[in-house]
């Protein structure tokens, strides 16, 4: 039906050729089968007007028409509205960074990769140079360390601006003052910043150092020797761990790929009569950041370094830039234009006399402190200390800060994209549940069960003794006896010697001497008490079950590939023989085991798997999907158990018709499952089970206060399907209120269409898809899915590959425009941290490598809260209002400046010279603008409480063009009174006015200060008072700066004046009336409309 509708999605060109190479070779084909599927491929390329008839995207379209195509394909139809747009906006710097790119692979052509034959033991034999096996997460080398932060540093208008300026004093005729004045405080920036990169550079190197001399065991022919991570090479045999041999074998390996779920590969060993040649798959394969979780695994290295699937998956870090850093970035452009106006005003009221255009440049020198250079100092000081505040935080202990450029990010958040293993959850399972259909067993009744499971044996064993004393023990009673209904105990003894016996687990038993201790002793060292147990799987969910038939009476006790035995709670034990095992793949969704009990000889067909697996297998029943429905709504993992018995002529059968299927050459896979489906039939149901993989401590409530502060959170996986919807809930990441949508599997473009509207009907409901059906969707219908997807309150990926992460995370980025963080545990999450906005790696049993990566460390999922709530809120509002607050200050000593000019008609000469503009940036107002970084407006404790105070932050008000003007106006107020109060209230002193108005003006920023501030900080008191000192104390030295235009103009400083009452209450009068106005604005504000965070501190 799906392929009957001509959806035409967008195509590339690429596509569109293939198409045509198939029209060709099917209409070459003749008639025939071909011919149809030429028929439906004409029907694709001549029906090219449907291609405007892509999803329904509104709700009109469901009210009155049924088809599904009707609809214009709006998000095209903006596209194209938007070229030239686009070009003007982001066009060029496309282009620019297109030609870079080629330039750079032409420079650094990549090398082919190839497939490999490698010899065991014989790094030497390669034939090929493969790459060093060492990590490099940093950015710069000791070449493009300088360059590098110089260009990232004057890609920023503010420092472009400044380097041009500063390099116009070289010319005599623009020379405003001393050379001084505006190299060193853009020399203090680009020194500021060189030292921050150079230590965060330096800490990666450590890093990488750490992670690179981490020591291995490889085997030689000398034994076995120690090799730092680093000098590992391909071919070397590597002890992994939780004797001494000679060997002529070689792998044969496919090509380095980034797919981490298949490997192809040949091992051949030819010191052997006949040589050995055995195939290597998936199963044969341990990809890098893998943890054996004990014993001892002997592997050969294939690939290395940047050739492993971790690496490849990895993207390179790149430099992140907060979007206050962009926001910031514009206002200055803004100044810039404000700037550029202003002396275009003075030129022309100048009446453009003389060389104008010198006097324009001039007077663009003079009001250059519109756009302040200490913006990026203040700025970039304020992100230290935003860093310190957080690795100092007791609250979350062992936070690490590896990137101290971003921090504000954290307080901008939209969307959160988490890993489930290790990141929501422990990973380590729990058995909290059995039922056997008319009755169930909870954690509290399991004690039930303990002594179900001793009687049964004690009794199996006293009938054994009696039978013992006769001929022969009875072989098959059980399938000649009668049917009848079997007691609970039965039921519970056969359930538990299922769960036991049908699984992929081995017990290991460390050995006392320890990884360095001889092979040949290791036995004898091993200590096999049950203490020193440990169960080994691939899949915790089996250890859960091994662990708890263990703890109920039945235990596994020891495992190899031919047999297992069991431990009875007296001590007997039970010896079974492996004939087959079927391992879980999830296609099939189940396991199973043929096992024959050399007690008995019987054979048992044991099998387990999901409810939708095995619900078509298992004899009629009424309640096992009801009960499944139940266990999953508790967040738990179900598991079905069912068992068949075998005559020995049944599976004589089978085998030989299975053997027969694995030998054949075409079709192999599904010759198998047909043989194993023929026993699939009629299995008899034994019981249900659920696990429950325990949760990170406090995820519910800190994923419920992340959905309260407007933060919508998708879970990203790469497990199963069902077991990513049972986490979704028991974490409350899906709330017990809201429906989940599990998109259907689709592989072609009609299958997506349709299934992507049946989703469009559906409101307020968590979507669940994989990896599979969202390439599919991606593919051809990116913007609408995306579009979709974010109004949904949650969405889980399963099945996703680390590409597709960070191809989810740029889409975010892309089509919402929104701050996105990402946080996982994993060599696997690398790629979506590093694509983020904001990248958080949690320290895990997987290893560093996602902690080491990330722009920030934490050790626990339940930090994030405080890190967002408390540490992002302050950092971005504390950024806003210095920002501003730095802005204000070069606006409102720009202003004196015009009026000044203005008043001495128009002449291009400074108002204040040299030491008096370093000194007004830095050591006069600099700590009480710097101690804005210790302002909150309201304690953490309540940030946490009412996280619904983050949602506001998303929105951009702290920072914006609103405030930003509202600031201009307060600049433009306080510079005008500051500078015509000066000359009115001082006309007979008119020599006097340089040291009045910049006396007012230090008063008053410290008054401005003073009025912005929210919550006073014992430093912020001690900032202000120092300042001030200051500058009275400055006032003795510096007398020579403090006359009219220049010093050879013979305008100097009275020490006397200025201690005059008259100079001190008209000084404070000028003060009085630009900060007063303000400050009864604020109260009115606060009593009127007062902000959200004033209701909750009052």
């Amino acid at each position: 039906m799906a392929d009957q509708i001509p959806l035409y999605p967008v195509r590339s060109a690429a596509a569109a050729a293939a198409n045509r190479k198939r029209a060709v070779y099917y209409s070459a084909a003749g008639p025939g089968p071909g011919a149809d599927r030429h028929s439906r491929y004409q029907l694709e390329d001549e029906s090219a007007h449907l291609d405007e008839m892509p999803l329904m995207m509104s709700e009109e379209g469901f009210e009155n028409e049924e088809s599904d195509y009707h609809t214009l394909p709006r998000a095209r139809i903006m596209q194209r509205k938007r070229g030239l747009e686009w070009f003007v906006c982001d066009g060029w710097k496309f282009l620019c960074t297109s030609c870079c790119d080629w330039l750079v692979n032409i420079c650094q052509r990549k090398k082919e990769l190839k497939a490999r034959t490698v010899w065991l033991g014989c790094p030497e034999k390669c034939e090929e140079k493969h790459p060093r096996n060492s990590i490099k997460n940093q950015k710069y080398n000791v070449f493009t360390f300088i360059p590098g932060v110089l260009y990232e540093q004057f890609k920023f208008f503010l420092n472009l601006y400044f380097l041009v300026i500063s390099c116009s004093q070289f010319v005599p005729a623009l020379k405003i003052g001393y050379l001084y004045t505006y190299w060193a405080p853009l020399g203090f920036v680009l020194a500021v910043t060189m030292t921050r990169e150079a230590i965060d550079e330096f800490r990666r190197f450590q890093r990488d150092k750490e992670v690179n001399s981490q020591l291995y065991s490889k085997l030689t022919v000398r034994g076995k020797v120690q090799v730092k991570s680093s000098d590992i090479q391909v071919g070397d045999l590597i002890i992994v761990e939780k004797d001494l041999f000679s060997i002529s074998a070689y792998v044969y390996a496919q090509k380095p790929q980034m797919d981490i779920h298949s490997f192809e590969g040949t091992f051949t060993r030819e010191d052997s009569d006949p040589p050995v040649h055995e195939s290597l798959s998936i199963e044969n394969t341990l990809w890098a950041s893998t943890i054996v979780a004990s014993g001892t695994v002997i592997g050969v290295v294939i690939y290395t370094g940047k050739e492993t699937r971790s690496v490849m998956n990895t993207s390179n870090p790149k430099n992140k830039v907060g979007l206050l850093d962009l926001e910031l970035n514009r206002l200055t452009k803004a100044l810039f234009l404000a700037l550029v106006a202003l002396s275009v005003v003075m030129v022309t009221l100048q009446g453009f006399v003389g060389p104008w255009y010198r006097n324009l440049f001039r007077f663009l020198l003079l009001f250059s402190y519109i756009i302040p250079i200490s913006l990026r100092v203040n700025l970039d000081m304020g992100k230290a200390v935003y860093g310190w505040m957080m690795m100092k935080d007791e609250n979350i202990p062992g936070t690490v800060v590896r990137t101290s450029t971003i921090p504000e990010e954290l307080g901008r958040l939209v969307y959160l994209l988490t890993d489930k293993t290790g990141t929501l959850t422990q990973n380590e399972m729990v058995f909290k549940r059995l039922h056997l259909g008319t009755v169930s067993y909870g954690a509290d009744t399991m004690d039930e069960i303990q002594s179900h499971v001793r009687d049964s044996y004690s009794q199996m064993q006293s009938q054994a003794g009696g039978n013992n004393t006769g001929s022969t023990p009875p072989r098959k009673a059980q399938s000649s006896a009668p049917k009848v209904r079997k007691s609970v105990s039965s039921r519970i003894h056969e359930a538990v010697k299922a769960i036991v016996l049908c699984h992929n687990v081995t017990p290991v038993y460390e050995s006392r001497a320890g990884v360095t201790g001889e092979t040949e002793f290791a036995e004898a060292d091993q200590d096999f008490s049950d203490e020193n147990r440990t169960y080994q799987a691939s899949s915790p969910d089996e250890v859960a079950l091994v662990q708890w038939t263990e703890s109920v009476g039945l235990t596994l006790v020891s495992r190899d590939l031919t047999s297992m035995q069991l431990k009875t709670p007296s001590g007997q034990v039970l010896s079974f023989c492996i004939l087959q095992l079927f391992p879980f793949t999830s296609e099939s969704k189940r396991m199973g085991i043929i096992v024959r009990d050399e007690s008995t000889a019987e054979i048992t067909f044991y099998m387990k798997g999901a409810d939708v697996a095995m619900s078509p297998i298992v004899q009629y029943n009424d309640w096992l999907e009801e009960e499944c429905g139940n266990m999953a709504r508790e967040g738990l993992r179900t598991l079905v158990v069912a068992k068949k018995a075998l005559t020995e002529e049944q599976y004589q059968d089978f085998e030989s018709r299975y053997t027969q299927a694995k030998l054949s050459m075409h079709d192999r896979s599904l010759k198998v499952a047909a043989v194993v489906e023929s026993l699939e039939r009629e299995m008899e149901l034994l019981c249900l089970t659920g696990v429950e993989d325990q949760l990170q401590a406090d995820v519910r409530p800190t994923l419920e206060m992340l959905r309260n502060a407007g933060i919508k959170i998708w879970m990203l996986t790469g497990d199963k399907l069902e077991t990513a919807t049972c986490i979704a809930k028991s974490s409350h990441l899906v709330s017990r209120t809201q429906d989940i949508h599990i998109f259907r599997q689709v592989t072609n473009r009609g299958e997506a269409h349709l299934e992507l509207n049946a989703f469009r009907r559906k409101h307020d409901c968590a979507l669940v898809i994989s990896g599979d059906s969202l390439e599919v969707c991606l593919k051809y219908y990116e913007h609408e899915f995306v579009e979709l997807a974010c109004q949904c309150p949650a969405v889980v990926c399963c099945r996703c590959s680390p590409t597709q992460k960070a191809h989810i995370v740029t889409l975010l980025q892309q089509h919402t425009g929104r701050r996105t963080c990402a946080i996982g545990d994993g060599g696997n999450d690398v790629s979506m941290i590093q694509a983020a906005d904001c990248g958080i790696g949690i320290e895990g049993k997987e290893g560093k490598q996602a902690s080491l990566a990330a722009d920030f460390s934490i050790r626990q999922f339940r930090h994030i809260g405080r890190l967002l709530m408390v540490h992002g809120r302050n950092s971005y509002k504390r950024s806003a209002a210095l920002g501003q607050f730095v802005m204000h200050r070069g606006l409102i000593i720009s202003t004196m400046q015009a009026v000044f000019s203005s008043v001495f008609y128009f002449a291009s000469v400074p108002l204040y010279q040299g030491f008096l503009m370093v000194g007004y940036a830095t050591i006069y107002t600099m700590f009480p603008v710097f101690s804005l970084v210790l302002d909150q407006d309201v304690k953490p404790e309540m940030a946490m409480l009412y996280p619904e105070l983050y949602k506001d932050l998303t929105k951009g008000r702290s920072l914006s063009f609103k405030t930003f003007l509202i600031w201009v106006l307060i600049s433009i107020y306080q510079g005008g009174i500051l500078m015509y109060g000066a000359l009115v209230l001082f006309e007979s002193e008119f020599v006097h006015v340089v040291a009045i108005s910049f006396t007012a003006l230090i008063l008053t920023e410290l008054l401005m200060v003073a009025l912005t501030v929210r919550t006073w900080h014992w430093l912020m008191v001690v900032a202000e008072f120092l300042s001030l000192g200051c500058y009275v104390s400055s006032l003795a030295f510096l007398n020579e700066y403090f006359g009219i235009g220049r010093v050879s103009f013979g305008a100097f400083l009275d020490v006397a004046f200025i201690t005059t009452v008259a100079f001190l209450w008209k000084v404070s009068a000028i003060t009085v009336v630009s900060c007063l106005p303000l400050y009864v604005l604020k109260y009115l504000r606060r009593k009127l409309s007062p902000p959200s965070y004033c209701k909750l501190a009052s």
